[in-house]
Order: C-alpha cells, then structure tokens, then sequence
C-alpha cells in the first residue's frame, strides 16, 4: 500500500516511467591521433554552415550544386521523408490534449397497438414518437505515468533524427558531386596535357624515322617511339572515356537527364583550402549523421518509458457528453431535455503471458541497439577524418616534390631550346626535353586532383566545413 501510494505520489508530481535521456560520452579524442582527453558527446550540426565548395572558388561547381539541390530527387525523397516523419510527431503531439467530437442522432418510430394497455393506456392505437439527440463527447487518457510524454519525447526525437538524416543526405549529395566534378576537371587537364605529350612523341618519332632512313637510328628505334604514341593514344582515349562517364554522373547528381548534359572542358580550381585547426570533438560533432545516430538513442530511450508504462493501469476519462435529447425539435433546448455524464475507466492488464515484459526487453534491446550505432558512426566518422587528413599530408609531401621536379623539366627544356637556337642540340632532344617536361606537368595535375579530392573528403567528414561562426 506505501509502494503504491509513493507511485501515485510520484505520477502526481510529474515525473514520468522510464530512463531520463542523457547524452552518452562519445569517443572524441582531444588531439588527432592521440589518447588523451575523452568528451561527452554534444551535436553541434545546427551550427551555421555556408555552401562549403564555395571554398574552391569555381563557378560551374557552384552552379551545378545548386542545381542538385533544386531538382535531386535523392535530395527530395529525403525532404518528404522529413515531412512524415514531422507530420507523425504532431500525431502524437496530439494525444497530450484531450479530444472532442459532436454528433447527432434523430429517430422517428412508432410503438405496436398490440400491446398491453397497461403499458400505453387504454385505447392506444400505436404511438408513433420522434427522438432528437444532439451531444458533445470529449474523450481523454490521463498521462498520469507519462506514457504519453514519453511517447510524444520519441516522436519528437524521431523527427530531429529525419531532419538529421535530410541534412546527411543533402551532405553526401553535394560532397559526391564536388568529388565528381574535380575529377572531371582532372581528366581535362591530363588530356590538354596527355596532347602535348602526343605532339611532342609524334615529332620525336618522325625525326627518328628520318634518323633512321639515314641509317642514324636503328628499326628499335623506331619501333619503341611509334610504341609509345600508340601507347599515349590509348590513355587518351581512356581519359575521354572516364571524362564522358563522369559527366553522365553530374547529370544523374544535378538532376538533368543525361542525353542532355554537357559541361565544356576547364581547369582544376586553383585554391585549397585551409586545414582546419580546431580538435575532434570540437569538429566532428557537426556530422548530421552523427546526430541522426544521437536522436536515435533519445527516441530510443523513450520507447523503453512507454513499454513500462503498460505495467500500471491506464487511466481514460470515459466520454464525458453534453447535449440534449427531447421527443420534438421546440423542446430540444430546453433545461429538462439537457443530458450530460462524466465517468473514469480504469483497465490493468493481469495476464498478457509476458507480453508486457517482452515488450520492455524488446525497447531496452533498441536503445543498446542504437547506442552501439552511435558509437559505431563516431569511430567511422574519426576514421574518415584521420584518412583524409592523413592523405592530404601525404599528397602535400608528394606534390612538394613534384613541383621542384616539375621546375627542373621546365629549366631543362629552356637550356634544351636555347641549345636548339644555337644549333648545340638537334630537333630529336628539344623534343624528347618538351615531352618529359609535359609528363611532369601531368604527374603535377594528378597529385592536385588528388589534393583537392582530399579536401573533400574532409570537409565531407566535418560535416561540411569547420568554420564556426555566424558568418558562414
């Protein structure tokens, strides 16, 4: 009896069944590669963002962005999914407040003659009697154990995680595009330069066959020349191939048929950004999906407060009414016609055969479910981050070696054209020296491509950019 009074005790003072929410301590780490310094988890993805590829500085990137978020149906089946996901929150919402409904009934009947008289009187010949019933019900469960808050708490978590989970999309969206883009713009640049190289080869190879006819080179010589034309042709073909493909894919990403798509040759951008100098945990919690997987718990969480709650009884106020009921319309207004009751239904469930605990089981095996996930989108999340940043050093390293190696060609060919103006060296080196100064500049284009790359996969894995304040 005390345990019950303190349960109803409790109900009364608003407290609900069920865990309260607490965000977990997520696996941040203070320092990138590093073990120190452990932080709880706090999403900061509502923080202010600007369109983040605005950052490279190309206009066609930016138009075709824009296009992807105006037409991408992905970006659209994920906006309605929102929408539902809103829309059922407000269902629930709904059961916090008491519901109310009007109605009406008329009847008009007329009673048997063949009846006692002493029932209708003597004489009675049938009676025929008309029943006019107008009534407002109002219906409404009385949270007292907060079943419905917490049902309400998950429905509302539910649609923090959709809109999340629109902004995850909306990220890898756009973050696929830039990545398609840059790659196209790499195969250009290889393919103005892969033409060089071919002219080049192609003047080599011709003063070879004079050399040769000349008895200057040999047939091997030759051969092996015409080999590598042929051979710098085939890559060609191979990077059109790739280039026709990628931009087929920016159609699909833009949302434009791809019969009907065409982007004219260009340059890679030629600014990368900044790394970002903030910490892990101050940089990872902008990941939408990151807090897709947070709002997972909370919801989660609720549910484990609504599955106990069928352990105690449910309280309904039975359909309270007001109305009127009288045998003519002159009468239905009337003070005597006036109907009215009110009453409270209580219903306890003594059996179920476990069904109840079965469902309590089946709501904390969620949350453990969905905190394993979250753990699992942080440790991803590091991953991806330390990835990118460990290639963007990585081709940074490179792409310092590449430009001295690139300026070296650049002064090889110089002395080898100022040779060639003096007559010190022959038409075959001042090709051969544009030839390897080419491939150089192509090898260069390629660790750029892959720099800028990188620098979309970080700023994909940060969410879309580490600038923190209002204006982005």
């Amino acid at each position: 009896m005390r345990a019950l009074s303190l349960l109803i005790a409790a109900a009364l003072s608003g407290c609900a069944v069920g865990p309260d929410y607490q965000r977990p301590a997520s696996e941040l780490p203070a320092q990138w590669k590093s073990d120190a310094g452990w932080l709880p988890a706090a999403p900061a993805d509502a923080l202010p963002k600007r369109d983040w590829w605005r950052i490279f500085g190309d206009e066609d990137l930016n138009r075709l962005e824009a296009d992807a978020l105006a037409r991408s149906p992905t970006l659209q089946l994920a906006l309605a999914r929102l929408d539902q996901a809103q829309a059922q929150s407000r269902v629930h919402g709904a059961a916090a407040l008491p519901a109310a409904s009007l109605g009406a009934a008329a009847s008009r009947s007329r009673v048997s003659a063949d009846r006692p008289q002493s029932a209708y009187g003597a004489g009675n010949s049938g009676t025929v009697q008309s029943d006019l019933k107008p009534m407002l019900s109002v219906s409404y469960e009385i949270d007292w154990l907060g079943r419905v808050r917490r049902d309400i708490e998950s429905a509302r978590a539910g649609a923090e995680q959709a809109a999340a989970d629109r902004a995850n999309v909306e990220l890898l969206l756009t973050a696929q595009l830039a990545s398609a883009y840059l790659q196209l713009r790499q195969e250009d640049e290889e393919i103005r330069l892969l033409d060089g190289i071919l002219d080049a080869q192609q003047r080599v190879l011709d003063l070879t066959r004079i050399r040769h006819r000349a008895g200057l080179a040999s047939a091997g010589d030759e051969a092996q020349q015409a080999a590598s034309v042929a051979a710098s042709r085939a890559q060609r073909e191979l990077l059109l191939n790739q280039r026709r493909a990628g931009e087929d894919l920016l159609a699909t990403l833009s949302g434009v048929p791809a019969a009907a798509f065409r982007l004219a040759p260009g340059q890679l951008p030629a600014a990368l950004p900044a790394l970002p100098a903030g910490a892990p945990s101050d940089l990872l919690q902008r990941r939408p999906d990151i807090a897709s997987a947070e709002r997972a718990m909370a919801a989660a969480n609720a549910q484990i407060g609504v599955a106990k709650a069928a352990y105690f009884p449910q309280l309904t106020l039975a359909p309270a009414y007001i109305g009127s009921e009288s045998t003519g319309l002159a009468n239905l207004f009337s003070t005597p016609a006036l109907i009215w009751g009110i009453g409270l239904q209580a219903t306890q469930t003594l059996f179920d055969n476990g069904k109840t605990r079965a469902g309590v089981d089946y709501a904390e095996a969620g949350y453990r479910a969905a905190l394993a996930g979250y753990r699992q989108t942080v440790l991803q999340a590091m991953q991806e981050t330390q990835d990118a940043l460990n290639a963007l050093h990585g081709l940074d390293a490179a792409r310092r070696q590449q430009d001295e190696a690139a300026r070296n060609q650049d002064k090889a060919y110089a002395v080898s054209q100022l040779r060639y103006r003096e007559g010190l060296d022959s038409a075959l080196a001042l090709a051969s020296a544009r030839q390897s100064q080419l491939a150089a500049q192509r090898t260069l284009a390629q660790l750029r491509g892959g720099q800028l790359a990188a620098s979309v996969g970080l700023l994909k894995a940060l969410g879309g950019g580490w600038q923190n304040d209002s204006s982005n």
